[in-house]
């Protein structure tokens, strides 16, 4: 424990050092990590955002645990509320999603909670974007005014918030506006997107490999499965000094007993059961989300 500690009060001096860089800018696709969340634990979630009454048929059963601020299940229920269709993803159930993950990512410590900030800033960006039309000029419009000007702007208003209902609405109404750059960075909610996209796998590699069950004979440790999924992932973006400084956040990763308290599970058996219920779910939005970005040649947005 004692080298543990050491090494979590290094990274803590130096992604302190490093700030926001994190997630956005030179250390900006940082090991976008899991993320911040409601505290309406053990509430059913009213999704205002999903399509009409869509409803996901069937959703997985999984267990509330008592007194734990992350709940797999709500998880689970904003991801499959977020599947709209086919091919699309609902922003606001996705950004819940992440929310949820957020707590799942604060309770591994306060050096991941710190990765964890950077993710909240990134859902706050496409949030704001999508309220901006409340916020603006017309918003100020006052009972004296001419009601074809009120109307008007309050078309305009739903407009607007109709573009950021979806994956896919977004990216074409951003496209449409000139909002996104294909050769500089730019706060367009597509470009904020692509770094959550990037995160969501690494997050869906790493819960993966914690559901494989024993190799001869013996569990592989957190720390390893997260370093391998952070290098085949979210390192392929970042520097060099962003890869060493994630390198050493993986030394304080949780050991695999604190997962089982964390899902309320008793062994790796039941651990593996739902995790792949998870990794499946999640897949499933990273899969629209990388065909809407794919379509529109938003993998490497700058």
């Amino acid at each position: 424990m004692g080298v543990k500690r050491k090494a979590a009060a290094a990274i803590l001096v130096l992604l302190l050092l490093l700030g926001s860089q994190w997630l956005y800018g030179g250390l900006d696709y940082h090991w976008d990590s899991c993320l911040k969340g409601y505290n309406q634990v053990n509430k059913v979630h009213q999704l205002s955002n999903s399509s009409g009454p869509h409803v996901a048929e069937d959703p997985p059963v999984f267990p509330i645990c008592p007194g734990q601020n992350f709940q797999v299940s709500v998880l689970v229920s904003h991801l499959l509320a977020a599947q709209a269709h086919a091919s699309d993803v609902l922003l606001q159930p996705y950004l819940l999603s992440w929310d949820e993950l957020v707590k799942f990512m604060d309770s591994l410590g306060p050096v991941v909670s710190l990765i964890s900030n950077e993710i909240e800033t990134k859902t706050s960006v496409i949030r704001q974007l999508a309220l901006l039309p409340e916020e603006g000029p017309e918003a100020e419009i006052g009972p004296n005014m001419h009601s074809q000007t009120g109307e008007k702007n309050n078309l305009k208003a739903k407009q607007h918030s109709d573009a950021y209902r979806s994956v896919r609405s977004m990216i074409r109404a951003e496209v449409d506006r000139g909002v996104v750059d294909f050769h500089h960075q730019t706060d367009s909610g597509c470009r904020t997107l692509l770094r959550l996209h990037r995160a969501l796998l690494w997050l869906k590699l790493f819960l993966q490999k914690l559901a494989e069950m024993p190799r001869a004979g013996r569990l592989r440790s957190p720390s390893d499965l997260c370093r391998e999924a952070y290098q085949s992932t979210l390192a392929q973006h970042h520097t060099w000094l962003v890869r060493r400084a994630a390198e050493l956040a993986f030394i304080a990763m949780p050991e695999r007993g604190f997962f089982f308290r964390l899902l309320c599970v008793q062994d790796q058996e039941e651990l593996s059961v739902m995790l792949n219920r998870v990794v499946t779910t999640i897949g499933e939005i990273y899969d629209r989300t990388q065909g809407a970005l794919e379509e529109n040649g938003m993998l490497d947005l700058p």
